[in-house]
């Protein structure tokens, strides 16, 4: 397991990490419409918080060595479901793999900002580019022995055991 930092992305504002790469995946935290160089909320309304959010995770999902094509699903929230189509408008110009997703409305968001999105994408070229699809991974744990992971064919230790 290994923690990514990135000054790219704003800093963590509580216990956690910006993400945690592990077993050939990616988990981002939730990412919010905080500009890195501020270190604040400087995006007004929904399509411009969307975009600083779309940014940070593209540069927390490079600083783990992945990116916005291998993201296999997000969970998106809303601060007011009545911005959903202005905030998929955004969204879909930088997924443009059309992860699966999750999207719902939440009472308040930190920061009061109106949307915050989390990721899970593969690690380097575990999605084919070329015909979009998922190679299949297979991991085999051996307590006291570690695990181990079959990546189309090749095998690796991996980072649990």
């Amino acid at each position: 397991m290994e923690k990514i930092y990135t000054k790219n992305a704003p800093d963590a504002i509580g216990p956690y990490s910006q993400a945690i790469k592990a077993n050939g995946f990616v988990f981002t935290s939730g990412q919010i419409a905080i500009n890195p160089a501020t270190g604040n909320v400087d995006a007004e309304g929904i399509e411009a918080q969307t975009e600083q959010v779309c940014k940070n995770l593209k540069n927390v999902l490079e600083a783990a060595g992945s990116s916005l094509d291998n993201v296999v699903k997000t969970v998106c929230f809303l601060a007011d479901m009545n911005d959903f189509a202005a905030f998929n408008a955004v969204y879909g110009t930088y997924f443009t793999s059309k992860p699966a997703r999750s999207c719902v409305a939440v009472k308040t968001l930190p920061k009061n900002v109106l949307v915050e999105v989390e990721t899970v994408a593969t690690v380097g070229s575990a999605i084919n580019a070329a015909s979009e699809k998922v190679v299949e991974v297979t991991c085999f744990c051996f307590f006291g022995r570690g695990c181990f992971c079959d990546l189309s064919g090749i095998r690796k230790k991996c980072g649990f055991g």
